[in-house]
């Protein structure tokens, strides 16, 4: 194909950068400072040094604009709230008393204060911390972040973007502040919002600023009338300034839809959109609405949360198109990159030539920067470029990696009678109590006790061949008998193995599975300082022998107590991983669960008697918008009922989920059919207690309330009040105690505490039970 040159040249920008470093530099001097190793001014130093390094990268790899703003300690989301205010009161005299102190306060809770909640960002397995609105709320503007980053880069001779979250998404994020009516709508505060917006690109601009990007990926969500109102009213007045920036309002994730014309005719100067395939709908629906004349788009044809390269003659394609409905075309990946790994060139353990299939945040910023020279020079100026693309394309769609025969066969032969139990909930609840012989509000944890520095440690010397097979392994089952050790005198009634010898929930399991790809250095983050490695699902996928019954029958050789068996299930090993972009993602899963049910037919065959396979991502994964959600969640509750529908009446089938809004999932959570679910509930005060409630939900819960994402313990009284509130919505022959999720994270004193507490407050509230 040949493109003529764009009548403006297209310039290179992205709309955010992950922040750790290439040696998660952040994340070591974050926990440095919390632990006293660091000081702040070290810290800070960190942080504008990873600042200064990716502007760099960028400018480099020939971005013309680059964002600022983006860069966070912890949450971008948590960063809003401080640049307008919205402080909870509970946090305020710490925020006063020291303001770095205090934001990492609001984000991680003391003994004393609870944390913000936090939930996931849209559709992806990053987490934000909600804000806290009510109507007393007062907003106060703070720049002083988003300004002293845009001139950092300006003193660098850069040119800047800042990038804020926008107002309307902010507070459609939000939710009303403990104590405050549940049915209060934080969007009713958007007239007192503004003008604290208003302010800040007035600061802004006065720093120097020529563009600032107002991200509002709410809006490609389904919205309420009443809320586009609200869309056009902000960017009515927010356009209306007369001493401000140039405007970019950018959407992700998704189509925009029916906010689409609400923005095009907006007074701002520009619209940044997805054109890849999640979003496909956005090209037809510009044009509909008369294209952006006058106006700037940034085009986001560059996958920003997949790692497979661009095909470059389907976005020239596309962009070509756009030429003819804007202004101005630049050329963009889809979202932030904070969602990818930063550089696939790094990656030593991969086939060289499946790495050209892959493209971190390096690669990708140079795809955008070649795409970009291509629509403003012509394609004859990226021959070379679009000759090696084509190659990398058809070399991955005609590996032997991504089809199997047998997998296909196996697949294709599956009934809908492969995923039902042969019998009710009733009927096995009867046998598995009395296989079980468990007591009212029985005790467990989620799977995960703490990765110790000993165990990473033993981890590095077995791949630095410091210590060998026989060696590792005998520090594995030292630690999995202090576990159960531990378990048994604390008082818990169910009990794991703790999973010593697992790296991560996903990625144990990939390393075991043919079709996928592990990486040693594609860290992503998660929350905060979690940094997380997703395998690449590259493949078609099978199991080639058991991956979790060794150690899971050596833990039940050290009790006389049931021990948990622990799987990751398919929709999750999907949602956490870099997902093959070549089949529907039904398919895939498909295949993920029969290897899946593999696994539970030889834990079962070993004797182990609860099994849990955990699914947290399945309500992130759901697609943003209702038209989708009943074909995802046919194949979703599909994968999980396949891979836990082949046992006995008498094995107890859990699952958890966590750190997502449940309430939009509850007939999902019903259809699983597992006999027991966990679910995150501490921060949010049972609500989804109450949400099972209202559903009618018929099998047993256990709600948390334990919060293994805050290093604080709760009270064995703080427990058992909780534990109260779940009585009042579930019985408590149906109720179970456990934390929010896994303690992996947590240090061993705070364990040993908050799970002393947590048995102790079960012992008490059943002792107010009259029958038990």
């Amino acid at each position: 194909m040949t493109a003529k040159p764009a009548a403006a040249a297209a310039r290179a920008t992205v709309y955010g950068y992950p922040r750790q470093g290439q040696h998660r530099e952040l994340k070591k001097a974050i926990e440095g400072y919390w632990k006293g190793r660091v000081t702040a001014d070290a810290l800070m130093e960190t942080a504008r040094g990873l600042r200064r390094a990716n502007w760099q990268q960028l400018v480099d790899a020939g971005v013309h604009e680059v964002p600022t703003g983006d860069f966070s300690y912890y949450d971008h989301v948590l960063d809003t709230s401080v640049m307008v205010g919205a402080v909870p009161g509970r946090h305020r005299a710490a925020v006063e008393a020291d303001a770095l102190d205090g934001y990492f306060a609001m984000a991680r809770g003391t003994q004393d204060v609870a944390p913000l909640e936090m939930t996931k960002w849209f559709d992806t397995n990053y987490h934000y911390l909600v804000p806290e609105l009510g109507p007393d709320t007062v907003f106060a503007a703070d720049s002083a972040k988003q300004v002293g980053e845009l001139k950092e880069a300006l003193a660098l001779g850069h040119t800047p973007r800042p990038v804020l979250v926008g107002p309307v998404t902010y507070l459609l994020l939000a939710k009303p502040a403990p104590g405050v009516a549940a049915d209060f709508e934080p969007l009713t505060l958007l007239d007192r919002l503004l003008p604290v917006y208003a302010e800040i690109l007035g600061d802004l601009r006065a720093a120097g600023a020529e563009w600032v990007q107002l991200d509002e990926p709410a809006l490609v969500q389904d919205r309420t009338p009443a809320e586009l109102n609200a869309a056009e009213r902000a960017y009515r007045d927010l356009g209306a300034l007369t001493d401000r920036p140039k405007l970019l309002v950018a959407s992700y994730f998704d189509q925009l839809g029916e906010a689409l014309p609400v923005l095009a005719k907006a007074p701002v100067d520009g619209l940044a959109l997805d054109f890849t395939e999640a979003a496909a709908g956005n090209l037809d629906a510009l044009a509909a609405a008369g294209g952006l004349p006058g106006k700037r788009l940034v085009a986001g044809v560059v996958n920003g949360r997949n790692i497979w390269i661009n095909d470059y003659e389907k976005s020239l394609a596309t962009l070509g198109t756009l030429l003819g409905l804007a202004d101005r075309v630049d050329v963009a990946a889809s979202c932030s990159l904070l969602h990818v790994p930063l550089d696939a060139a790094v990656e030593r353990d991969i086939d060289p030539q499946i790495l050209r299939w892959l493209a971190f945040a390096k690669q990708k910023t140079a795809e955008i920067a070649t795409l970009a020279r291509g629509l403003a020079q012509g394609t004859h100026t990226i021959a070379a470029e679009l000759a090696a693309n084509r190659a990398d394309l058809a070399s991955r769609a005609g590996s032997a990696i991504t089809h199997d025969p047998a997998v296909r066969a196996r697949s294709a032969a599956v009934t809908d009678a492969d995923g039902r139990r042969s019998a009710p909930y009733a009927k096995r609840a009867t046998a598995q109590r009395a296989h079980l012989g468990l007591p009212l509000l029985p005790t467990t944890t989620i799977g995960s006790f703490p990765q110790t520095g000993e165990l990473r440690a033993a981890r590095a010397d077995l791949r630095a061949g410091r210590i060998d097979t026989a060696g590792y392994e005998e520090r594995i089952r030292n630690e999995i008998r202090e576990v159960i050790a531990f378990q048994e005198k604390a008082g818990i009634d169910v009990l794991v193995h703790g999973e010593p010898e697992r790296n991560d929930m996903v990625q144990y399991f990939a390393e075991q599975l043919t079709g996928y790809l592990a990486t040693q250095h594609g860290w992503v983050q998660s929350y905060g300082t979690r940094y997380v490695r997703p395998p690449v699902l590259a493949g078609d996928i099978s199991r080639p022998e058991p991956m979790t019954v060794r150690w899971t029958t050596y833990a039940q050789s050290c009790t006389d107590r049931p021990v948990k068996g622990m799987l990751t299930g398919p929709v999750t090993m999907l949602a956490w991983s870099f997902v093959r972009d070549d089949q529907p993602l039904g398919d895939t899963a498909r295949q993920v669960a029969l290897a899946l049910r593999d696994e539970v037919a030889d834990l079962e065959a070993a004797g182990t008697s609860v099994i849990q396979v955990d699914e947290p991502a399945l309500r992130e994964t759901l697609p943003l918008r209702a038209a989708g959600h009943a074909a995802y969640l046919a194949w979703a509750t599909e994968a999980f009922r396949l891979t836990t529908s082949g046992v006995r009446d008498r094995t107890q089938i859990h699952t958890h989920m966590c750190y997502a809004e449940f309430g939009d999932i509850v007939q999902a959570i019903d259809d699983l059919d597992a006999d027991v679910i966990s679910l995150e509930a501490a921060r949010s005060h049972m609500q989804v207690a109450r949400e099972l409630a209202a559903h009618g939900y018929p099998r047993e819960a256990g709600p948390g309330v334990y919060d293994i994402h805050s290093p604080r313990v709760p009270s064995a009284e703080e427990a058992a009040s909780l534990l109260r509130k779940g009585l009042d919505a579930i019985p408590a022959e149906r109720l179970w105690v456990n934390p929010d999720c896994g303690l992996k994270t947590r240090a061993w004193p705070e364990t040993r505490a908050s799970l002393e507490n947590l048995v102790a407050a079960a012992r008490t509230v059943r002792a107010e039970i009259p029958s038990a």
